[in-house]
């Protein structure tokens, strides 16, 4: 069972995503928030696997919420999935930096929210591959978008590991990195589990972030 918290400080915003959430098997909804500090709190007490975060709340907003959520060892199994009324909020690329996992639109469909929700539970992918792309070379394009990070590099990783990185950042899932560098399902994972784990990243989508703030990728490279 998932269980998911969820943050907006709209309460007939927060009642239908606590509604339709419910309508899933798999879902559990443990409460819910109507500004970041709240969030905080609700996630400190209840744990959940995933909380929808909003982005514009009053008092704490919802980046900062989300950087005390991430910076919190005690929370890190919890994984942020931003919520946003538009696709290039100049949030968004703060929320990320901060550590969230994902990212949506809130006029998403109702399936994909929930299928959204299992991604970033399971920690399989960040985004769909051209809302990644976008999204990520709007970042990368920002001056502040070189960051301390951008000391990382690839010279510890095997060429291989380089080449599936790059295919994260480019938003690919694992089966698509299989199918696209000619592995098995099983050896995509474990290369991306052994990147996760080299490069000290979170989660995917740090690992994205990493990729495009080392020089890895860069605006407009193609799948």
């Amino acid at each position: 069972m998932i269980r998911v918290a969820v943050a907006d400080d709209q309460a007939l915003v927060r009642a239908g995503f606590t509604v339709l959430l419910r309508t899933a098997g798999d879902i559990e909804v443990v409460g819910e928030a109507a500004d970041g500090r709240a969030a905080v709190d609700l996630v400190t007490q209840e744990r959940p696997d995933v909380i929808l975060m909003d982005i514009r709340m009053p008092g704490m907003n919802g980046v900062e919420a989300t950087a005390l959520i991430t910076g919190d060892e005690r929370l890190s199994a919890t994984r942020v999935l931003i919520l946003t009324t538009f696709d290039l909020d100049e949030y968004v690329f703060d929320a990320l930096r901060a550590g969230a996992s994902g990212f949506l639109l809130k006029d998403t469909l109702p399936d994909d929210l929930l299928a959204a929700v299992r991604v970033v539970a399971g920690g399989e992918a960040l985004l769909a591959p051209s809302v990644t792309r976008r999204l990520m070379a709007e970042f990368a394009r920002r001056p502040e978008s070189r960051s301390a990070n951008a000391l990382v590099t690839a010279d510890h990783l095997t060429p291989r590991e380089t080449e599936v990185w790059a295919a994260v950042a480019r938003g690919l899932s694992n089966d698509e990195i299989a199918d696209t560098l000619f592995m098995s399902y099983a050896t995509a994972k474990t290369h991306v589990s052994r990147l996760l784990t080299k490069l000290g990243a979170r989660d995917r989508a740090q690992l994205v972030m990493l990729a495009y703030e080392s020089g890895v990728v860069s605006p407009g490279t193609s799948t």
